[in-house]
C-alpha cells in the first residue's frame, strides 16, 4: 500500500512546492532599432548593469534597487 501512495506524495509535494513560483522572461535589452551607448564611467555598485528604459534611455538597472536615479 505504501508503494501505491508514494507517487501520489511526491506529486503533491512537487505542486505544493510551486505554488509560491513565478517565472518571469528578461525584457530585451533594447528595443529594434535603438543604438547601443556605452556607458561613459564605471558602475554606481555591484550588481548594476547597463541597460535601455523606454522613457529615459540609457542607465543603470539594479535587480534589487530598480533603476539608479529612480525612474519607473
Amino acid at each position: 500500500m505504501l508503494t501505491k501512495l508514494m507517487p501520489l506524495a511526491l506529486c503533491a509535494m512537487t505542486i505544493a512546492g510551486m505554488t509560491g513560483c513565478a517565472v518571469y522572461a528578461d525584457p530585451p535589452a533594447r528595443p529594434v532599432g535603438v543604438a547601443y551607448v556605452a556607458p561613459v564611467g564605471v558602475a554606481p555598485g555591484p550588481g548594476y548593469e547597463w541597460r535601455w528604459h523606454h522613457a529615459h534611455g540609457w542607465g543603470w538597472w539594479h535587480p534589487h534597487r530598480g533603476w539608479q536615479y529612480g525612474w519607473r
